[in-house]
């Protein structure tokens, strides 16, 4: 059933409007430097903190946050925000250690910096990978999550077309280049963050009225931690023989206290860090206006859950205690919530007045084409200066590279398509965050690994990060799929945890155990075959003395962000 009207249609046309008129005016101000293949892929120079800090923030809330992460506080609940915050202890290691590096030695991809540290068997490697991972595992599950999401209130039968509108409008934006996609993520932002919480108000307010006993958002909030209060812990127990399928299920995704160990952080390092999709922003900027954007979207990270998540718990609330809830199934058992937990953020959207649920869909929309357009230009970047200039074109021009860089676009995103029309890849089974996090954890240890002894110890050598990159893939596929089938359901390394669907018992080992392990044989294999190695590489890194320093505005925000970030763990333990 539709449940947008011609107010929420003309509201989202005016978003659509204001967006594409801006960038358009942002293209024709570069126009003199559209054939400029790094102003193309970076924006180089010209963006600004606030810009980078935005941006940052609109290409990584997208459909799997909204969607997923909002799905997963429906069954899990505020626990699947560790991804956020942590995100925001990460970024301040990003923005301090590594964003030296990398300016200081100029580099524009992550596939660069690995051929100047080790060679070019290594970055190649890495570039096929990430054009891999960038195609099939991120770039169809955002447009698959938003089609979904969008479909869910103007009808399951528009699918397709509402797939094909966010490429179209996607595509529009990337082909503009870095500096438009990265100051219309300011737009996207302000429209993302006003709509997402005023769909958090009014989910509050139906909390309210329909389970509380009184009026207000407060009394909406007050009610979600009587009335879920499991729902409003950080870290969850180990389950036991007792434990109920549905606790046992929530473990496996947020494994309590051992996945800060180390799961989490190879996540957010490798995202945030090693991850040409994210870094791209602050690439073409000087150090300090860099340090400042990475900061500035940490401090943003804090707040997103508020906007991702929480919805996520009042639709949990709502539906617990018999609301009817749009696209939800009635009183489906705790255990069986996976199935239904990816419809919670649009279950929500349709409690929104006239006028202000075409905004939230404005909203949503904004994270989604950003988070495409985003995607779409790091792989374009990286297929052009990676592999069409380095193999294929090593005298091209910057025009050629350019239109070489905006066909890449077009065919990256008609793949998405094809790879998500019928949902192939099976992202619906999964559960949208699960999914992106799990595949990609497959190749996140060994990455991270390669990138940090790279970084930061000069003994390293290139047929490491080779081993690295395999140690850490087979052993991410060992653990995640035959570990607990070849060496028991439970060793001094794990625990397996049986999972029940559908009738069928499979036995699961967290994944973000699974990857903390696979880190950490990752880093041993490392450090043995560069010891058999010189004492000095020499494509080490040269890292002198005031490189970290920082400037007191920097370690302000710092030492905010510490603040902000314990006192929340502290309140939610």
């Amino acid at each position: 059933m539709n449940k947008l009207v011609t107010q929420d249609y003309l509201v989202f046309i005016l978003y659509f409007i204001i967006v594409a008129s801006y960038g358009y005016w942002i293209y024709r101000r570069r126009k003199s430097k559209e054939h400029d293949s790094k102003a193309f892929f970076l924006a180089e120079g010209s963006l600004t903190w606030w810009a980078i800090g935005a941006s940052l923030i609109a290409s990584n809330i997208s459909a799997e946050q909204f969607v997923g992460m909002s799905g997963d506080g429906f069954f899990a609940g505020v626990a699947v925000a560790c991804y956020e915050w942590v995100a925001a202890i990460a970024l301040i290691i990003i923005a301090v250690w590594f964003m030296p590096i990398y300016l200081k030695n100029k580099i524009y991809t992550m596939p660069q910096f690995l051929k100047m540290r080790y060679n070019n068997t290594v970055s190649l490697i890495m570039t096929v990978f990430w054009l891999f991972l960038y195609i099939l595992v991120n770039l169809t599950s955002i447009l698959y999550l938003g089609a979904v999401a969008i479909s869910g209130l103007v009808g399951p039968e528009y699918l397709h077309p509402i797939m094909i509108g966010l490429a179209f409008f996607a595509l529009l934006i990337t082909l503009g280049g870095m500096k438009v996609i990265g100051f219309t993520d300011v737009i996207q932002v302000a429209v993302l963050i006003i709509g997402g919480l005023a769909t958090i108000y009014f989910a509050l307010q139906q909390v309210s009225h329909h389970v509380g006993d009184g009026t207000g958002v407060a009394n909406g909030f007050s009610t979600l931690m009587k009335d879920a209060p499991d729902h409003f812990h950080m870290i969850f127990d180990k389950p036991t023989a007792e434990s109920s399928q549905y606790d046992i299920q929530r473990y496996v995704i947020l494994p309590g206290i051992s996945m800060y160990f180390l799961g989490q952080w190879i996540v957010n390092l490798n995202y945030w860090g090693c991850n040409q999709y994210i870094t791209q922003r602050a690439l073409g900027a000087d150090l300090n206006t860099a340090r400042t954007g990475i900061l500035f979207a940490g401090m943003l990270k804090i707040m997103m859950p508020i906007i991702v998540m929480l919805p996520g718990i009042a639709a949990y609330v709502l539906y617990k205690n018999g609301v009817s809830m749009t696209g939800l199934t009635p009183n489906v058992a705790p255990e069986n919530l996976y199935q239904i937990k990816d419809k919670a953020y649009s279950s929500v959207l349709a409690f929104l007045p006239t006028g202000l649920r075409g905004l939230s869909v404005a909203a949503l929309t904004a994270a989604i084409v950003a988070s495409l357009a985003g995607k779409a230009n790091s792989i374009s970047t990286i297929f052009t200066l990676d592999i069409y200039k380095k193999y294929m074109g090593k005298d091209a021009t910057e025009k050629q590279l350019v239109v070489i860089g905006k066909l890449a676009i077009v065919v990256a995103m008609l793949l998405g398509l094809m790879l998500t029309w019928n949902d192939t890849l099976g992202i619906g089974g999964e559960g949208g965050f699960t999914f992106i996090q799990k595949y990609t954890g497959f190749i996140s240890p060994g990455i991270l690994a390669m990138f940090l002894l790279g970084m930061f110890w000069k003994r390293t050598t290139g047929a490491a990060a080779v081993a690295g990159i395999l140690v850490g893939f087979i052993t991410s596929v060992i653990f995640n799929n035959y570990a607990a089938e070849w060496f028991g359901h439970e060793t001094l390394l794990y625990t397996a945890f049986p999972i029940i669907k559908e009738g069928i018992t499979t036995w699961e080992i967290p994944f973000l155990v699974c990857m903390g392990w696979s880190g950490l044989f990752t880093v041993l294999v490392m450090v043995a075959i560069s010891l058999a190695g010189p004492k000095v590489n020499p494509q080490a890194i040269n890292i002198e003395r005031g490189m970290f320093k920082v400037s007191p505005r920097v370690l302000t925000m710092i030492v905010i962000t510490l603040i902000l970030i314990t006192a929340i763990y502290v309140r939610f333990w």
